[in-house]
């Protein structure tokens, strides 16, 4: 075998895993941080290239260093969870693929990025990015406010607030709370070139920049209370030293906040709302939802991705945000995979975390950053976006990599030629796992989404589907492209279900048929997945349009069973009723409902105005 190149020389090996781990964070950062489950197709054929490459190298001849073996444990749980314990199987597996993307990357990166060159090449794409994404929070605060990437718009919610290159504020606030401290290190340390440190000092005022216009109060406390932590944490240093330090920078952070505060109208807002809602309004009802969904499932959880499923029996009244994530990975991970996941990986990080406490210079910096994502993960779902969980990643390897020295002898004799023969393994076993699993599966997802988004744009809009032949056939196709790319799935069957009798509009005349398929297509949603009531809703509707009211009665109760309420699922409940003449009255309560739950539902609004008048008529 050859030598292994040393940490100031780099093979043709190492500088190809580096350019495929930039190129890969610059792909994913740009199609805003890999969100969408479109831009991951792209994403994961770069991560299987990296770690083929890697378990490739002929001069990958060390033994791999102790910290990326800690996060092995979660991996193999996470995959086991995925695979027996969700039970939406389709998102327990996207899920568990972010996790084990951002291991592997941390784990290439650690053990195959040595030399000094590639690093900073690493490093000074990552900036680069923070560069551009700090530029176009710029362009969207003073030029297009609604302009986002990938040509999409943002949303009324964030109006105001930058986003940059992630489309998410809070996410573009923790990445420039990551990349301040090491930058700012650069900057201001005395010992680096002039040249060096003026280049640092823009890039600086650029982050600061996107730092604020991004308006995100967690960043702003998370890095203030990282600069804390660090000075608690700083070794060589008396007690006594360490609380002054904290306290200093403290008084520093109140004093630039209070400046903000004077000069930046939006942070004025921004706090007013904050002291409105005694610090959160929305927050602590998905903490409390994700904590109670815990203490049902305490050891295994309710499995990788099912939080938004399990979140329905907490929603309170009259609560109508679309709930993803727990807005705080610690509580997302513990509902998701229970106690078991949680120790497993927060108990790697925060081992990897305490040995990186004792590093100096631009790795302490680093150090500093990462403390501020350890802080903000308490109020948002940093690890839940791709491209900002790779570039933790690569931030925590390189700090690792300083601050945790580790012997790892290079195998000889017949023991290297194992680890050559399993390294070649591997390289094959995550290109094919990605060609045949995890490609078809980013590839189904981003179809069903995309037209299940046209969808839900002609539904808000109050369009006539039923004078809509083209754009339903277009769905049709896309769903039945999904379901075959995917027959997992579940969401997909449900979709399709729901474009079938969205058809049986165009074509009244083949409803019982179509009625038939969307139940049929429904049910098979519901045997991949019997926890979502829009998948009883589909089916549902799939009874009514074969006129098997009863049978279809059975389903919408079954919905209000698993989301108590949804607005939506009490006007479904409402429509099924208004089917019978002699169940107008029990229609109309459960309109009434719905328009409780939600007043500006527009087609409660009118089935309420045909139930009246149905009311009124009757003797």
């Amino acid at each position: 075998m050859p030598d292994t190149p040393s940490s100031e020389r780099a093979s043709a090996w190492e500088w190809m895993r580096t350019a495929l781990l930039a190129a890969n964070i610059a792909w994913t950062t740009s199609c805003l941080g890999g969100y969408l489950p479109g831009s991951r197709v792209v994403m994961s054929v770069l991560t299987a290239a990296l770690v083929a490459v890697h378990f490739a190298d002929p001069f990958r001849g060390r033994s791999a260093h102790p910290a990326g073996w800690l996060f092995l444990p979660f991996l193999i749980y996470g995959a086991a969870n995925a695979a027996w314990v969700t039970p939406l199987h389709w998102l327990g597996w996207i899920d568990w693929l972010n996790w084990a993307q951002a291991i592997a990357i941390f784990w290439v990166a650690l053990n195959g990025i040595e030399a000094r060159a590639c690093w900073r090449a690493l490093l000074i794409v990552i900036v680069a990015l923070g560069v551009v994404s700090a530029l176009l929070a710029g362009y969207q605060h003073f030029v297009r406010p609604e302009w986002l990437m990938l040509g999409r718009k943002q949303v009324e919610q964030y109006a105001g607030r930058a986003s940059g290159i992630f489309g998410y504020p809070n996410c573009e606030g923790i990445f420039m709370a990551l990349l301040i401290p090491p930058v700012g290190a650069l900057a201001l340390g005395r010992e680096r070139p002039a040249a060096l440190r003026w280049a640092s000092g823009l890039v600086l005022v650029a982050l600061a920049a996107g730092f604020v216009l991004a308006i995100s109060r967690g960043a702003w406390l998370a890095l203030a209370a990282a600069f804390a932590l660090r000075a608690l944490l700083a070794p060589g240093r008396s007690l006594g030293r360490r609380i002054s330090g904290a306290a200093v920078v403290t008084a520093a952070a109140m004093a630039a906040a209070a400046a903000v505060y004077g000069a930046y109208p939006q942070m004025r807002v921004r706090v007013v709302q904050m002291a409105r809602d005694a610090g959160e309004h929305s927050r602590p009802i998905v903490w409390r939802a994700a904590w109670n969904i815990f203490r049902e499932h305490p050891v295994f959880g309710s499995g990788a991705g099912s939080y938004d499923t399990f979140f329905e029996p907490y929603r309170p009244e009259g609560f109508l945000n679309r709930v993803i994530y727990a807005h705080c990975d610690y509580l997302n991970t513990l509902s998701d995979y229970g106690a078991v996941g949680f120790v497993l990986f927060f108990g790697a990080a925060a081992a990897v975390l305490w040995r990186g406490a004792g590093s100096r210079g631009l790795a302490g910096a680093a150090y500093t950053g990462l403390l501020a994502v350890a802080v903000h993960i308490l109020v948002d779902w940093d690890l839940k976006m791709p491209a900002l969980a790779m570039i933790i990643a690569v931030v925590a390897a390189f700090v690792t990599s300083e601050a945790w020295p580790a012997a790892r002898p290079a195998p000889s004799g017949a023991t290297g030629g194992l680890a050559r023969a399993a390294g070649l393994g591997l390289a094959a076993a995550a290109l094919g796992f990605t060609l045949l699993r995890v490609v078809p599966l980013y590839r189904a997802e981003e179809t069903r989404r995309a037209a299940r988004e046209r969808i839900d744009k002609m539904s808000a809009a109050g369009v006539d589907d039923s004078k809509e032949h083209d754009a339903v056939a277009s769905f049709r196709e896309s769903f039945e492209r999904a379901t075959s790319l995917d027959p997992t799935n579940a969401q997909a069957w449900a979709d399709r279900a729901y474009a079938d009798s969205l058809w049986s509009l165009v074509n009244p005349g083949q409803t019982v048929a179509l009625g038939a398929d969307v139940e049929r297509e429904a049910q098979r949603a519901l045997d991949l997945c019997p926890v979502v009531a829009e998948f009883w809703i589909r089916r549902g509707t799939g009874c009514d349009m074969q006129y098997h009211w009863i049978e279809g009665g059975s389903c919408y109760a079954r919905a209000l069973q698993l989301a108590p309420m949804r607005p939506d699922v009490w006007y479904y409940q409402a429509y099924h009723l208004s089917l019978k003449e002699t169940e107008a009255g029990p229609a109309l309560a459960a309109a009434d409902l719905c328009l409780r739950l939600d007043p500006s539902f527009l087609l409660a609004q009118s089935l309420r105005q045909r139930l009246g008048s149905r009311l009124q008529k009757q003797p």
